[in-house]
């Protein structure tokens, strides 16, 4: 296998990946592997909210609805969505 290496990674990304690894179990390697391997098996363009006008709002539900591939959120309206990602 090829390695790969990050470098200027700003601090509070570092520490969110830290986090998000321990939650699911796994080192941070291990987890930026599996982020590594499921962008490649779902390839999209990067566009950056500025880039688009979006706010983060409209960004979550565009990716939960992007989910289009999963058949529990079609058809759901935008509020539907937002109380599904708040867990309501």
């Amino acid at each position: 296998m090829t390695a790969i290496t990050v470098r200027d990674v700003p601090d509070d990304v570092f520490a969110a990946l830290k986090v998000q690894a321990a939650q699911a179990g796994k080192s941070l390697q291990e987890y930026a592997l599996l982020l590594f391997q499921y962008d490649a098996a779902h390839p999209k363009p990067l566009v950056e909210p500025a880039q688009t006008g979006e706010t983060h709002g409209q960004r979550a539900v565009r990716r939960a609805r992007g989910s289009a591939n999963n058949p529990e959120t079609w058809g759901m309206s935008t509020d539907e969505l937002m109380e599904l990602l708040r867990g309501e």
